[in-house]
């Protein structure tokens, strides 16, 4: 690693609406001598089974996190000052081909991990949790993987379809991308189509903290319950960001009532700090259907804090 990582445009020269349009307006990949985590967007929202639009997630969520910070106090860490951190665009995936767009992905995911780069995922629908976890589980085996959702994402298919946001997990767990004793479903609420579902979600390798665990208990048990669960080696962090109330993210595909707020969910994702997280996406963000940001501002903040967990990991040295 040669010279110091160079952070955002600073804000007290560039006023926040201006400069460029990256996440955080931070410095494009093709602008630093190398890059330790790359913000990514992949515009792909083909697999999704009600309201469309994710496609316009990444653009949404680059242009809300014009406000974000180089220090962040509730975790102790300047997370672009500890990591390169660089915006490397969209991967461009086919919009009319699912199959297509999965090996696309696949194959751009595998060449950031040969390269020693991680990447931060802003989708799009979460059919793309499945070819970064190939990638990641090449590169790691299999992984555990925490989700933050309202929904299970582990159905087998839909109209006979079996690669879509709402099944990447099963399909994950039948490759043998997971690690079955460690997985995670976090913020699960709302109907089902039966009780069938949270059975096999359960063979599948998952365990599950309900949205209303969050009423029963403090943030600080569920994190302790989090960090149980996922123990030792790679973690793999997937945030649907309808794991939100509608209240705090109107702008996704499939909103639920009744979600954790946005407080409860960046103090959740604080807790990943000494696990071993290898890579993370944000998914579902659909513009279209936010209003003053709300959607997009929250999904900065998230990712946000995330790239502070793994600031916080190399300085404190946890193995990646």
């Amino acid at each position: 690693m040669t010279g110091a990582p160079q952070g955002p445009i600073d804000a007290t020269r560039v006023p926040r609406f201006a400069g460029p349009a990256t996440f955080a307006r931070l410095p494009r990949a093709d602008e630093v001598e190398r890059v330790d985590v790359a913000v990514v967007g992949v515009p792909f929202d083909t697999g999704v089974s009600y309201r469309p639009g994710a496609r316009f997630g990444p653009a949404h969520v680059r242009a809300s996190s014009k406000l974000l910070r180089p220090y962040n106090p509730a975790l102790d860490v300047s997370p672009f000052a500890e990591l390169q951190v660089a915006d490397a665009g969209d991967i461009a995936v086919n919009p009319f081909d699912i199959g297509a767009a999965i090996a696309t992905l696949e194959a751009a995911a595998r060449e950031f991990a040969a390269s020693g780069t991680r990447l931060l995922t802003i989708g799009g629908d979460h059919t793309i949790a499945l070819p970064l976890l190939r990638a990641v589980a090449a590169e790691h085996g299999p992984v555990a993987v925490v989700h933050f959702d309202a929904h299970l994402d582990t159905w087998d298919t839909y109209f006979g379809e079996p690669y879509t946001h709402g099944t990447p997990f099963r399909r994950a767990s039948e490759e043998g991308l997971l690690d079955p004793t460690r997985c995670l479903h976090v913020g699960i609420r709302g109907p089902l189509y039966g009780p069938d579902d949270l059975r096999e979600d359960g063979v599948l390798g998952f365990q599950v903290v309900h949205s209303d665990d969050y009423q029963d208990a403090t943030v600080a048990s569920v994190v302790e319950r989090m960090r149980r669960r996922l123990g030792t080696g790679p973690v793999y962090v997937s945030v649907d960001i309808d794991v939100l109330d509608p209240a705090h993210a109107p702008g996704t595909g499939t909103p639920e009532a009744g979600g954790l707020t946005s407080r409860e969910l960046l103090n959740t994702l604080r807790g990943l700090v000494g696990l071993n997280v290898v890579g993370a996406d944000i998914v579902e963000v659909a513009p279209a259907y936010d209003h003053a940001e709300l959607t997009g501002i929250a999904a900065a903040h998230v990712g946000y804090e995330l790239l502070s967990v793994l600031a916080r990991n190399r300085r404190d040295g946890i193995p990646a």
